[in-house]
């Protein structure tokens, strides 16, 4: 089992130095049969990851085309390699997980989280534009239609029972028993034997996840929408008021979209 420790100060955005690692993290899964089990968590018990990092957009966007090429310079394309992955995945979230970074929960196989603190949004819409790194095609087939309207078109918060309920994520446990529930899991998955585990997640993956032409379609709407008008001025607004900064707005930030 590997344990891999999200730890990007001041609070965990994705810039271009996450996204270095994450691109070469997941080259050395592609190349390394004996890791059967990852899991994801954060070294900041507020922000598992909040979102992207707004001013360092073309910084990350180049660092992820080093996964897939140019033609796939896309955070959803590079989410997607890591769900292809042969080793299974989990997260395990403190805090919050807010566009990108919910949607590399999403990404990974299974999510579990602190019932006390974790929380969860798709924040796009209330930006002007849409998730574009898979959340609207994994939202779809976890929480079905009408669920995945209200969490990608309200834009709001959710609290890990909420998402428990949903189905966004596996399980919402006491922050008390969260690291002992999911080593306990990840180890049981990796002493049973590795084609087995390998071949059933392969036919899982098959029957849920979206193709890759869909994760591009959905990545370049957004790269369309985010550069309009009404999303510049929106995001504007929030760094006006402390966007990026750990600070009251980041904290709320479901809340305070729907007050913009």
């Amino acid at each position: 089992m590997l344990s891999v420790v999200i730890d990007a100060p001041p609070m965990n955005l994705i810039g271009p130095e996450l996204v270095r690692d994450l691109v070469n993290l997941t080259g050395e899964l592609e190349i390394s049969p004996h890791i059967r089990v990852v899991v994801l968590e954060s070294a900041d018990p507020d922000y598992f990851i909040p979102h992207v990092d707004l001013t360092k957009v073309a910084e990350y966007t180049a660092e992820a085309a080093k996964a897939g090429g140019p033609d796939d310079a896309y955070l959803g394309m590079l989410w997607h390699k890591f769900s292809e992955l042969q080793a299974v995945t989990i997260a395990k979230v403190r805090g919050r997980a807010r566009g990108a970074g919910s949607e590399l929960a999403l990404a990974c196989d299974m999510r579990f989280a602190a019932r006390e603190n974790a929380i969860f949004g798709q924040i796009e819409a209330g930006a002007g534009t849409l998730p574009g790194a898979g959340g609207v095609q994994h939202l779809a087939r976890l929480l079905g239609r009408g669920r995945a309207m209200e969490a990608v078109l309200g834009a709001d918060d959710f609290d890990a029972s909420t998402a428990e309920r949903y189905g966004w994520i596996n399980r919402a446990l006491p922050d008390a028993d969260l690291d002992a529930f999911v080593s306990r899991l990840a180890g049981r998955i990796a002493s049973f034997p590795t084609d087995g585990v390998r071949t059933a997640k392969r036919v899982l993956n098959e029957l849920t996840m979206p193709g890759a032409d869909a994760i591009r379609a959905d990545a370049r709407r957004f790269h369309q929408l985010v550069i309009a008008e009404a999303a510049q001025a929106r995001t504007a607004a929030l760094f006006g008021q402390g966007l990026q900064t750990r600070g009251p707005l980041e904290l709320d930030l479901g809340d305070r979209l729907g007050t913009l």
